[in-house]
């Protein structure tokens, strides 16, 4: 049955109060079958605790755990079902704000759906052949799968451990994991009602060099629609082996990352891994209708689990890039950023490659350089939905936008490259480094004037955007600059020293440093369906630590 049919048994949990709990995954010795047991019990498979703050500091948090005496493929599964157990009334929230409707019971007929149902399914089948060689790689996919199989069955009450083969809904929790590379897949299939708009702008990216090379700071802003502002910091424990036959423990066994009610990834992306890597990734799309013709179903990984499997298993930004480039889907399509504190050693002034691997995907196409000493040159490295790479930019038809529309799609004239190049040189410490990363004083700054528009002054133009401040009857030369329930959603920092214990500085919600904080009842979208949300955004950055 349906996802969308099954939520209705969670029309219970829809209230404002906090769903705080530990479970338990527990194997019987006797029946071999999985149980779900409150609290934290000796011997259990995997546990989960969910600490639910956000009414009071804008996030959830997630610890999830595994046990590795038992074998991989039963860890992963009960990972699944631990999560959904704890974070239940958020997943039906978040499906309920976010995904409810999208190729639902009454779009399900539609031909883009049929399309898209057909593509998932394809895909699903060609990689289970896949899975079925063995291999390393194939080990850590159908690992994954099978953490979101666990994660579907336990929010559906129907906990049953596959022996073997089994089978992921195409339309279900499998879309909260697909968000990114929808966006592709939307154009590549042709969907009619699309609302692919040239520039829709998704996430800023900052790593700064402090004064005398004394740390390093790795921030993301994740640009969203405000409906997706449930939030969850996680932490994952998965000690699988590299191999499906055992050895050693997979590199990146340790996760801390920005995340999402029902998604067993960052999404954002934002990721602190036990391997030392520090990865993220601002969006960079693809302009450039010739190169659908890459997307296929066979021979191709989705962006997320590619995404899933460099995490778990590289030790270095090369590694991280050789894992990613395999099996391209051309969905999803980023600028990654790699950060392997290994390199880093605060006050050395002397490069140390394999600091910085950026890494840029198209369909048909990944692009992958060091840029560790560029990185030491200029102070900073800023990443904000352009690509860098000259073979990217021409190939993805970044140049007929700039033809088009003018600097706004200029890798080194876009408004946040001027802002971020003009204030890094103010980052000194955290507070400044939060500061640069939460900025939009688009009334009064010059970069964020735009001559097209009218008004002027446009609240996209700023590292953290908000879009719900532009005028609705507005006149703008392409719809990113409209009005539109979209902006900068969060904020996420770390340091060197951060990062080893894998904490973060984050704050959640829309920026209101020189701006008002977004109020969904006052604003235009409070129609919208935002359950369990704040109706007031105004939080103040947190510091996430772990026991």
């Amino acid at each position: 049955m349906a996802v969308w049919l099954l939520a209705i048994v969670l029309l219970l949990f829809t209230g404002g109060e906090a769903q705080n709990s530990t479970v338990s995954v527990v194997l019987s010795p006797t029946t071999g079958q999985l149980t779900v047991v409150q609290g934290k019990k000796p011997g259990a498979v995997a546990w989960a605790q969910l600490t639910d703050n956000i009414q009071e500091t804008g996030w959830a948090v997630l610890k999830l755990q595994t046990d590795a005496k038992y074998n991989d493929s039963i860890q992963a599964y009960a990972a699944g079902v631990a999560e959904a157990a704890v974070s239940q009334r958020l997943i039906y929230m978040h499906w309920m704000n976010t995904l409810m409707g999208y190729c639902g019971p009454y779009k399900y007929q539609t031909a883009y759906c049929e399309k898209l149902q057909n593509y998932l399914q394809a895909n699903l089948d060609w990689m289970q052949q896949e899975m079925e060689t063995g291999g390393d790689y194939w080990h850590q996919i159908r690992l994954a799968l099978l953490q979101l199989k666990g994660l579907e069955d336990s929010y559906n009450g129907r906990i049953t451990f596959p022996l073997d083969k089994f089978t992921i809904n195409p339309f279900g929790f499998l879309l909260f994991q697909l968000g990114g590379d929808l966006e592709d897949l939307e154009s590549a299939l042709n969907k009619s009602e699309s609302s692919t708009q040239k520039g829709t702008g998704s996430c800023s990216a900052l790593i700064k060099l402090l004064p005398g090379n004394k740390d390093l700071f790795v921030s993301h802003d994740t640009w969203n629609t405000y409906q997706s502002m449930l939030r969850i910091i996680k932490k994952y424990t998965l000690p699988f082996r590299i191999s499906q036959n055992g050895g050693t423990v997979i590199p990146g066994s340790v996760q801390t990352f920005s995340s999402y009610p029902g998604t067993i990834f960052s999404g954002d992306d934002f990721y602190l891994l036990s391997s030392g890597l520090v990865t993220l990734e601002t969006t960079i799309g693809n302009s450039n209708p010739v190169l659908w013709k890459y997307i296929n179903p066979q021979g191709s990984v989705m962006e997320w689990l590619r995404n899933i499997v460099a995490n778990r298993l590289a030790t270095g930004g090369k590694e991280w890039a050789n894992i990613f480039s395999k099996f391209n889907s051309g969905t999803y399509n980023n600028q990654w950023m790699i950060v392997d504190y290994n390199k880093f050693h605060a006050g050395q002034t002397e490069v140390t490659a394999g600091l910085l691997t950026v890494l840029e995907q198209i369909p048909g196409m990944v692009v992958t350089d060091d840029k560790s000493e560029e990185l030491y040159r200029r102070g900073y490295w800023a990443s904000y939905n352009l690509p860098y790479f000259e073979t990217v930019f021409n190939a993805s038809g970044v140049p007929a936008l700039v033809d088009k529309y003018g600097d706004w799609f200029d890798y080194h004239k876009n408004p946040r490259a001027q802002i971020f190049q003009r204030d890094h040189m103010q980052v000194k410490d955290l507070a400044s480094m939060i500061h640069l990363m939460r900025y939009n004083d688009y009334l009064h700054d010059p970069l964020s004037y735009c001559s097209s528009c009218e008004p002027k002054q446009n609240a996209e133009n700023a590292i953290s955007a908000r879009s719900d401040l532009n005028a609705a009857n507005g006149t703008y030369p392409f719809g990113a600059l409209r009005q539109r329930q979209h902006g900068g959603t969060d904020m996420k920092v770390t340091t060197y020293d951060m990062a080893k214990l894998f904490q973060m500085v984050a704050v959640n919600g829309p920026t209101w440093d020189q701006v008002p904080p977004f109020q969904w009842s006052t604003s235009p979208y409070s129609n919208l369906m935002h359950m369990g949300h704040p109706d007031i955004w105004k939080f103040s950055p947190v510091t996430i630590h772990w026991d």
